[in-house]
Order: structure tokens, then sequence, then C-alpha cells
């Protein structure tokens, strides 16, 4: 089998990403480490994508062939050490919009990129993040939004977490479709990105900080 694992998959050569992955793992390598070359190539794809060199389309095919890939390791990792992971994200789109496609990429980006994420879903009211910040003690909330109508959800559920006494130990960020800083601004929260792997950027920049 030509090419290493981590290549291989950031060029989104999915036949071969498997074969190799499948000779590893007959060959007794460790699922960890895996593991570990599939994250690398998934920040190189992230790169390429926040350079232009990969576009949507590409971002969700390495999506796909990374799950592949960790359904087929999954069965080798029985009492395997659990993955360091580098923190904890609850994100959700907030009350009043559907819009999903955006919020799992993000998703998909913060776990391969060492995140737990506790993905709420679409459509959730500012009660269900404070409950799930509590519940998780997560210290990253990420909230995404694409109609307009998401910009007051977004700065309701801020003053949600607020009200709460959360927002102290709780770094917010806001992402999709016009977001941008004056949103950002009206909405009180600390960050807004312009994508997946903003987000990643972000949550990474504030876990090393903490």
């Amino acid at each position: 089998m030509s090419g290493d694992l981590v290549s291989l998959l950031a060029d989104l050569k999915e036949k071969e990403v498997l074969g190799l992955t499948r000779e590893k793992l007959d060959d007794g390598e460790n699922a960890l480490g895996i593991l570990d070359d599939s994250r690398k190539a998934m920040e190189i794809v992230g790169k390429r994508f926040a350079d232009g060199e990969y576009f949507l389309p590409e971002l969700i095919y390495s999506a796909e062939i990374m799950k592949q890939i960790a359904e087929m390791v999954k069965p080798k990792l029985s009492g395997a050490t659990e993955i360091e992971r580098l923190g904890k994200v609850v994100l959700g789109t907030v009350a009043g919009d559907i819009h999903d496609i955006g919020l799992n990429i993000v998703e998909f980006m913060l776990d391969v990129n060492g995140f737990d994420v506790h993905n709420l879903g679409v459509d959730i009211p500012p009660e269900r993040f404070v409950a799930t910040l509590k519940e998780t003690g997560a210290t990253i909330l990420a909230l995404s939004g694409f109609l307009t109508l998401a910009f007051d959800a977004m700065r309701e559920t801020v003053m949600a977490v607020e009200a709460a006494g959360l927002r102290d130990s709780t770094r917010i960020m806001i992402g999709g479709g016009q977001v941008d800083d004056r949103i950002r601004q009206y909405a009180a929260a600390d960050a807004c990105g312009k994508d997946a792997m903003a987000a990643v950027s972000l949550a990474k920049e504030w876990v090393r900080g903490a």
C-alpha cells in the first residue's frame, strides 16, 4: 500500500485510505495511533478549506471517510485508554432556526481536533443550553444561526447564561449565515467565526488560555 495515512486522507483518497487502515489493523498497529494520524489529516483538510483550496463538498467528503475509519477502528479500542480531550463544547442552533449543515460540520471538526462536543441540534431554547452547560461542565458554548431572527435568540441565550451565573466561566462563540462582529456585539458573545475551522481555532485558543 503506497503512501501514508495522513497524506492519503488529506488528499481524499477514500479507497486507499480504507485499504491502508485495514492493513494497519491486520498488522496489529495501535488503534489510537491510527486515529491520531486521521486527526492530523483532518487538520490539513481544515487548513485547505480555510485557504480556499477545498470547499464544502470536500469537507463533507473528508468527514465521511473519517467516519468509516472510526467504524473500522472502534472494535480495536475496547479496553484502550480513553483519548485525551482538550475540553468540552456545547453546540446548537438557537431557537427559531432549523439549519444544521454548518452545525454538523462544526461538530465534526471540533471532535476530530480533540474536543468533547455535545451537539443539541436545532431550534434549541436558551434554558436547554444553560441546563447542558451545567450538566456537562463545558466551558465553551457555540451558537449557530442562519436566519436573521436567530440574532435575538443568540442574545437571549447569552443573557440566560449570564442569569444562571455561568457567564464568567463560559466562553461563547456564534456563527452562521450573516453573523459578523456587529451581531457578535449585539448578542454579547465573545467571538464570531466564519466557518468550522474558525470555531476550532477559537476553541483551542480558549482552552490554552484557561
